[in-house]
């Protein structure tokens, strides 16, 4: 299903100067949107733009909607592919699944890049997503060109890991108690992105976000959280790599400088460039057109990168 995001007037290219044609190509660009049967689990995604194809993955809550409007800056110069992750949001659970081994939700985003024909691709990883995107690029190295990590929650290395542990169970429990999986998500949201982040979520996202609490903490946290790969695992990793971090999570005194450790421990594992993104944890949320600039380069570079062959 295409969905035009706004009516226009045809015009020639030069009738506007170029700054003008990028602004108005944003708020023009189409989207596809349907659901595709992979891996036994139908995901429901969203492609927009032209050009070289770039993934994002998204982390806790799982929806494409963490994406929107940093796809549709992007989408003057790539196609911009998001997806619901298996059994959140608008991607239906699986009949009898009662588990979610990250590995699953790699070969997720493997099946579902094969399906629509676009591999290879740069992809982009988020929190979780960054590490359901190590997976991803160390057992389907064939179907990227290269891949960013956005501050993947390795806790185990970092100094903060007995404090951050002891919070998060605090926050959950406290969630749990008052309201449930959605209150535990909320408490989680606003205490990894900040009050004022979560209240300027867009209503239906935000939603969706409290609707995926029971699958979060039911069946993937855990999980996620435990998920470390070797550093020889690591070395081993021959695909163009960067990793990122948040400018605000460089300071040892950030209540999440936890995140710029395991950002850092990651690069020099795979022996790649650690760089800095606006804001924290949720540039995809807090500073969505800066991230896409930022970005943009990035992904120019690791898109002409040749086909790593294994």
């Amino acid at each position: 299903m295409a969905l035009q995001r706004a009516p226009h007037t045809p015009f020639s290219p030069t009738d506007a100067p170029a700054s003008l044609m990028r602004h108005i190509s944003e708020h023009i660009s189409e989207v596809d949107v349907s659901s595709i049967e992979v891996n036994g689990t139908n995901l429901y995604y969203e492609l927009r733009g032209a050009g070289p194809t770039v993934l994002f993955i998204s982390g806790a809550t799982g929806d494409a909607g963490h994406w929107t409007e940093v796809g549709e800056v992007l989408a003057d110069e790539y196609s911009v592919l998001t997806y619901d992750r298996r059994a959140n949001s608008r991607s239906p659970r699986p009949e009898n699944w009662d588990a979610a081994p990250l590995d699953e939700q790699a070969d997720d985003a493997a099946e579902l890049l094969t399906a629509l024909g676009v591999a290879p691709v740069v992809a982009y990883g988020n929190s979780g997503g960054a590490t359901i995107l190590t997976s991803l690029a160390l057992r389907h190295p064939s179907l990227l060109r290269g891949a960013i990590f956005h501050e993947p929650p390795y806790l185990a290395v970092t100094s903060a890991a007995d404090e951050v542990t002891a919070t998060l169970q605090r926050l959950i429990d406290e969630g749990m108690a008052k309201g449930g999986p959605r209150m535990a998500t909320e408490l989680f949201l606003r205490w990894v992105g900040g009050d004022e982040t979560f209240e300027s979520l867009d209503p239906e996202l935000r939603d969706r976000m409290l609707g995926n609490g029971e699958v979060l903490f039911g069946l993937e946290f855990a999980g996620a959280m435990a998920y470390l790969p070797a550093p020889e695992q690591l070395a081993e990793v021959k695909l163009p790599c960067v990793v990122a971090s948040g400018i605000d999570n460089r300071d040892p005194s950030s209540t999440h400088h936890w995140f710029y450790e395991a950002s850092k421990w990651l690069a020099d594992a795979l022996h790649a460039p650690l760089v800095e993104t606006p804001g924290a944890h949720v540039p995809q949320a807090t500073h969505a057109r800066p991230l896409a600039e930022t970005l943009r380069p990035i992904l120019g570079k690791l898109a002409a990168s040749p086909q790593v062959g294994y």
